[in-house]
């Protein structure tokens, strides 16, 4: 098992250095300078005003240096937990940039996607055993499946929060409050972020609701259930081995789809303005900022592998013939 683990550990790691190394060379193959960008928001200065400012902001964000010794630079600072200085923040550190968003991407992301996985696999697996159930989860699940999240996220608003006003529009708070440990501002907070969760969860409920109900059906099917049942074993005995086999392929889907649900968070996000990592990618793209793009997408990059790998984890814990496997045994 240790072996095990220790391979998975290399090609997380290996996988990261690349997906890094590829962060870090996108943006400077993008057009635009991030300086000029930044000086245009300057105002009017005069010729030897704008020349030395120019050169104060390539010396801070290290713009002047070759590119070569920029890499390098970058896997030095990155190493020592360094993620360089924010042209879009004028100078503020990148990570503490990153971290002030990221409670709230979190705080979307996690309910999001345990609750929708929860959700969905059971509701498809009381579909797969209820033929009135399944006449309604089948065709609501294949819709929502199909939805991109920022359509579904631009309905949502139109109808919960433009026509019916039941929810607010943007924001992760009203813009008359100030952020504090109050009763009413942790109401308000709740009701900007119930729209972007719905349009997270509605999604990923769909296709987890999908695929339980398929494979349900599949195992029920099987063999060794119709060999169960011709030994006269009770039907609730039968559901459970196929539920517990159905749930393998689940769990390996969650982590091919963490990617994907972190994506649709990120343009979730920009949809609903919500004060998350999505939106400040967005200012970022927007002010050509180098150094918060790539740190966004470390971010990005390193919670995607080690959900990843927690996954892993918990596949070898709910799969006792991979750990049978993993002692040279067989199953």
């Amino acid at each position: 098992m240790r072996k095990y683990f220790g391979r998975k550990l290399f090609t997380y790691t290996l996988t990261f250095f690349i997906a890094a190394t590829i962060d870090w060379l996108i943006p400077r193959f993008m057009p635009g300078d991030p300086v000029a960008g930044l000086m245009a928001r300057q105002g009017a200065l005069s010729p030897e005003g704008a020349a030395a400012l120019s050169k104060y902001y390539n010396e801070l964000f290290g713009l002047n240096r070759p590119l070569w010794e920029q890499f390098f630079g970058f896997w030095t600072a990155l190493i020592q937990g360094d993620l360089g200085r924010s042209v879009f923040g004028h100078g503020r550190p990148v990570a503490e940039t990153i971290m002030s968003a990221l409670p709230y991407t979190l705080a979307l992301l996690i309910p999001a996607i345990l609750l929708s996985w929860w959700a969905g696999n059971t509701f498809g697996a009381m579909a797969a055993r209820r033929k009135w159930l399944d006449s309604a989860v089948l065709p609501v699940g294949y819709i929502l499946t199909a939805t991109p999240y920022m359509w579904l996220g631009l309905v949502l608003a139109f109808v919960l929060a433009f026509l019916l006003r039941i929810f607010p529009l943007s924001g992760g708070y009203g813009f008359n409050l100030e952020p504090s440990l109050t009763w009413a501002f942790f109401v308000d907070l709740v009701a900007h972020w119930i729209l972007p969760f719905l349009s997270l969860f509605l999604v990923g409920f769909g296709g987890w609701a999908i695929g339980m109900r398929n494979m349900i059906i599949y195992e029920l099917e099987s063999d060794y259930s119709r060999y169960l049942e011709a030994l006269g074993a009770p039907q609730s005995l039968v559901r459970k081995y196929a539920f517990r086999n159905a749930m393998l392929p689940q769990v390996t889907g969650l982590a091919l789809q963490l990617g994907v649900i972190v994506a649709g968070s990120l343009v979730t996000e920009i949809v609903f303005s919500y004060p998350g990592i999505g939106l400040l990618l967005f200012n970022a793209i927007k002010s050509e900022d180098y150094f918060l793009l790539q740190g966004i997408f470390i971010f990005v990059i390193a919670g995607v592998l080690i959900a990843n790998f927690l996954v892993d984890i918990a596949y070898v814990i709910v799969d006792p013939r991979t750990r049978v496997g993993m002692r040279g045994g067989t199953a």
